[in-house]
């Protein structure tokens, strides 16, 4: 399996919806690596790392949110794995 990294930026109604928290959440049910933060312009970005199938599992995710969130966009720029994360994290 390839491991591959991905910046993810969600745009639409995804702050104060719980949208980092129910994300960490899901990046450890499939084990993958990385952090998630709020931008001031009002989207999410993460940085995900794992298996391939993993991170596309989360991207999915991201499709929808959490239930009160209301998702208009996710693009997603894959990276250069680099192996640098120990754990998934929420940044404030």
């Amino acid at each position: 399996m390839a491991k591959v990294r991905a910046r993810i930026l969600v745009g639409g109604y995804v702050q104060g919806v719980f949208f980092r928290d129910s994300m960490r959440s899901v990046a450890s049910r499939y084990g993958v690596t990385g952090w998630v933060r709020n931008l001031f312009d009002g989207r999410v970005e993460a940085i995900v790392e794992g298996e391939e199938q993993d991170v596309r599992a989360v991207i999915d995710w991201c499709a929808d949110g959490p239930p009160a969130a209301r998702v208009e966009s996710v693009d997603v720029e894959w990276e250069n794995y680099q192996g640098e994360f120990s754990g998934f994290f929420v940044r404030r």
